[in-house]
C-alpha cells in the first residue's frame, strides 16, 4: 500500500512538473513535426531528455519502451498521464519480450519509442537492440532531442536534463533513416551519429 501511494505521488509530481513546463516555456521546432497522421517510425532519444518529449509528440498512438525496474514504473505511470502508453522491458530485464511487443505494435502501423542508453547507460551510447527493432519492424528510425536556453542538470548517471520555466525551448526531430545493410555495426554507427547530431543541433540552438 505504501509503495502504491509513493508511486502515485511520484508519478503525479512528474506529470505536474511536465505540465507546468509545457505552458511556461516558448517552444520552437526544427525538422519533422509529428502529428497523429505521421507515418510510423522508431523514435530514439537519450534517457536524460525524456521529460518533455511527450509535448512534441501530442496525439502519439504508439508505445514507449520503459524499463521494468521500480523507477520505471513511476515513469510509465507519468508517461501514461502525458498520453504516452508504454511497453515494459529493457536490455537488462524483459528485453526479448518487450522487443517482440514493440515489433507487433510497429507492424500494426503505429510508432514506437526507445531510449537507446536506458535504463542505466552507458550514457548516450546506442545499443544494438534499436537496430534489431528497426530491421525487424521495417520502420525507419528518427532521433529526437530538446534543449532550453536555461536548464538544470541532475547529479545522476545520465545528468538528467530539467528545463527551467519561463525560458525558450526547442525540439529537434531528425529526418528518417533505415538500416541499409546486414552490417549491424555500420548501422549502429549511423544511428549513433544521427542521435549525436540531433543533440548537437538542440544544444547549440540558443548559443
Amino acid at each position: 500500500m505504501k509503495r502504491r501511494l509513493t508511486g502515485f505521488l511520484v508519478s503525479w509530481t512528474i506529470f505536474l512538473i511536465y505540465k507546468f513546463l509545457c505552458v511556461t516555456i516558448r517552444w520552437e521546432y526544427v525538422g519533422h513535426r509529428y502529428t497523429a497522421e505521421s507515418s510510423p517510425f522508431v523514435l530514439g532519444y537519450w534517457h536524460s531528455r525524456i521529460l518533455m518529449l511527450p509535448y512534441a509528440f501530442r496525439g502519439w498512438n504508439g508505445s514507449l519502451l520503459i524499463s521494468e525496474h521500480r523507477d520505471g514504473s513511476y515513469i510509465a505511470d507519468a508517461a501514461k498521464l502525458m498520453g504516452f502508453p508504454s511497453t515494459r522491458g529493457s536490455s537488462t530485464r524483459g528485453g526479448a519480450r518487450a522487443l517482440l511487443s514493440l515489433i507487433r505494435i510497429a507492424k500494426e502501423g503505429r510508432p514506437v519509442a526507445v531510449t537507446p542508453d536506458g535504463p542505466k547507460g552507458p550514457v548516450e551510447e546506442m545499443k544494438m537492440g534499436v537496430i534489431q527493432l528497426a530491421k525487424k519492424s521495417g520502420l525507419p528510425f528518427r532521433a529526437a532531442c530538446y534543449a532550453t536556453k536555461r536548464h538544470w542538470r541532475a547529479n545522476s548517471w545520465d545528468r538528467f536534463y530539467v528545463p527551467k520555466p519561463f525560458t525558450r525551448g526547442v525540439f529537434v526531430i531528425s529526418d528518417e533513416i533505415y538500416p541499409d545493410s546486414d552490417d549491424d555495426q555500420m548501422n549502429l554507427d549511423r544511428f549513433q551519429a544521427l542521435m549525436d547530431e540531433t543533440q548537437k543541433q538542440a544544444d547549440s540552438y540558443f548559443k
